[in-house]
Parts: structure tokens; sequence; C-alpha cells
């Protein structure tokens, strides 16, 4: 027979943070699909995602790019509090860190209206980016250029220790995210960049939450 043990208080503090590191993705796509559909003259074949940031409702993608930003920096948390040898061991936290971050910065500096989005605005690119605007595109490159890094050592770390799937699924994350920007279907890259991202970032917390309260 044997007797259940009880996770101690540090093991359930870091279950919580990388719970909240494996929300931040699904919170963001539910958020952004919804508005997507109820926002009138929203096209992703024309309009970033970070475009929903703008106008009268886009209080609505701030908060939610600011609340998946956090998620990012739990899940750094989580990084530090569960992995404690082995390569990346000090570089990941970080960089998913800067992700996060970068997330909250980008959902409170919003990029420009321009496109025809939100309704009544002219239809081509903004004549001439505002500060924010420019500060918008800067923190959203950094934040997903830091996580293909991230990936790219999470890819390291797995061929170390001969894990061949994982590896391969860590590289082709990296490689998608380093892709050049397609100016003639920019959107829909990003809106991918994006979807790749935050399933990294759900697959890591969760494998590391599964990890660190069943360690057998």
């Amino acid at each position: 027979m044997t007797t259940a043990i009880a996770p101690s208080a540090g093991v359930r503090r870091t279950s919580r943070v990388l719970v909240a590191g494996a929300l931040a993705g699904p919170l963001f796509f539910a958020s952004a699909v919804t508005q997507m559909v109820m926002r009138d003259g929203f096209d992703i074949r024309r309009h970033p995602i970070s475009q929903l940031a703008t106008g009268d409702l886009g209080w609505i993608q701030i908060v939610t790019f600011v609340l998946a930003g956090l998620g990012g920096v739990a899940l750094a948390v989580g990084l530090r509090r569960t992995i404690t040898e082995g390569a990346g061991r000090r570089a990941l936290p970080v960089l998913v860190g800067v992700f996060g971050a970068g997330l909250v910065a980008a959902g409170l500096l919003p990029m420009d209206p321009e496109n025809g989005f939100p309704a009544g605005t002219p239809e081509g690119p903004v004549d001439q980016m505002s500060w924010h605007g420019v500060a918008h595109s800067v923190a959203a490159a950094v934040a997903f250029t830091a996580l293909a890094i991230a990936a790219a050592v999470m890819t390291v770390r797995c061929a170390r220790r001969r894990a061949v799937l994982p590896a391969v699924l860590n590289g082709a994350v990296a490689l998608v995210l380093l892709v050049p920007m397609s100016p003639d279907h920019m959107s829909l890259q990003i809106a991918l960049n994006g979807l790749v991202a935050f399933t990294w970032t759900t697959v890591v917390a969760l494998s590391l939450r599964r990890r660190s309260t069943h360690p057998g």
C-alpha cells in the first residue's frame, strides 16, 4: 500500500505559473478570433491582428495583449523554477521573459489605424507612423525574435538529450518564426506566427507542469 504525498507549496506555486503560461495562447486567440468575427470591416487578409487594438473597442485587444504577455512572463518564471540544469537553463527564462514583456509593450503601444480599419479609416497605409506605432512594431519584432531564439535553444537542449522528435519540432518553430515577412501576405503570416508561437508556449508550459507535479 502506498501513501500519496501532497505536493509542496513550491510545487503548487510552480504549477500555477505554468498554468498561467499555458493559458496565454488560448486566451489570446479566443479573444482575437471573436473580435475578428464581431468587428465590422476587419479582414485578416489585409489587417494584422494587432490592428484590433485600434478604434473604440481597441481596449479589448490591448487587454488581450497585456494578459497574454503576463502569461509569457509567468512561463518564464516556470522555466526558471523547473529547468535548473543543462543547456538553456539560464537563457530560456530570459528569452521567454522578453517575449512576454514585448507582448505587454505591444499592447500598451498600439499600431495606427489604416487600410480601412476601424470602419471609417481611409484606405491605404498611414501616411506617417506615430511614435507608438513604431514602438509597437519594434516591441512585437523583439518579442517574436526572442521566442524564436528560445525555440532554437530548446532544439539544442533536446538534441543533447537525444530527444529527436522534440528537437525537430522546436527547430521547426524557430524556422517559422524567423522567416522574413512577406509584404503581400504579412497579415496572414503574422497570424500564423502567433499561432505557432502560442502553441509552443502552451505545449512547453503543460510539459513542464506535468514533469514538476509528477517527477516520476
